[in-house]
């Protein structure tokens, strides 16, 4: 067998046994999966009314049943995916705090295959959660005019913002000292940066300065392509950021990835 084919074998084993884990120890698999479910509930239901009525004044239309849930839906896909970064980063640290990292180096395994197991294991639940996001979205009333072409291409940007977030989450567990340190140090990505971006209300409702930085941050460029994708809005310029930002994410994750877990594991 080549080198290749080695690694290949190596990381779908990895993959098996992080797959397992994620079976075996469900708790935290289930939040990330079930919480963004529950805030598409949460803020179509007991705060869509108020929001979706107050854009709708704000733009001089009259507001329909529906409308908000529609405006919402690619703002929570993006949340969904942010979620991901934390049971990938916390599983990565506990994995180096335990000391079976340290057995899997003694082996004669490809070291790419540990973290890439766990990249790839993350990527598959995170994009399972992303599915099922879009079913219960659909089941509210959730309607896209998308073509199939349009389906296409939303998935394969869920897919590449995905793994960009799942190697940040990585190095992010690499670099925390505890799991409950690699858990606090996702939040940003996970909660501060989906809230404040145009996921829940439109750039232009936010004070200036706030306005300023969610115009320009990557989860903007992210929502507002799937936004565009999925109900026809004008993408412009956030296409082309989308994908650039999700590269710029993904590379520097991954090196900073390697870096981290290649270095002297005395020195940790």
């Amino acid at each position: 067998m080549s080198t290749l084919s080695y690694a290949l074998t190596d990381s779908t084993t990895m993959l098996r046994r992080n797959l397992r884990h994620a079976l075996r120890y469900p708790g935290m698999t289930i939040s990330v999966i079930g919480g963004p479910v529950i805030m598409l509930l949460l803020f179509n239901y007991v705060f869509g009314g108020v929001i979706g009525h107050g854009m709708a004044v704000g733009a001089g239309t009259a507001p329909h049943h529906g409308s908000y849930l529609n405006y919402l839906v690619p703002g929570i896909l993006l949340m969904t995916i942010a979620s991901g970064s934390m049971p990938v980063a916390v599983a990565v640290c506990t994995d180096m705090r335990e000391g079976i990292v340290a057995r899997f180096r003694t082996m004669p395994i490809s070291r790419a295959s540990v973290l890439t197991g766990h990249v790839v294991g993350n990527v598959l639940v995170t994009m399972a959660s992303a599915v099922l996001v879009v079913g219960v979205a659909l089941a509210l009333g959730f309607r896209s005019g998308a073509s199939l072409l349009e389906w296409v291409a939303a998935f394969g940007l869920t897919a590449l913002v995905t793994l960009a977030v799942t190697w940040l989450g990585v190095g992010l567990g690499l670099a925390s000292p505890t799991p409950e340190g690699a858990s606090n140090a996702v939040l940003p990505i996970s909660l501060l940066l989906p809230f404040l971006s145009s996921a829940f209300v439109p750039i232009n409702s936010l004070p200036t300065g706030l306005a300023q930085f969610a115009e320009y941050q990557p989860f903007t460029a992210f929502i507002e392509t799937m936004r565009g994708l999925l109900l026809g809005s004008p993408i412009g310029h956030n296409g082309i950021l989308a994908v650039a930002w999700a590269v710029v994410i993904g590379f520097g994750g991954y090196a900073w990835s390697k870096k981290l877990f290649h270095r002297d594991p005395v020195a940790r």
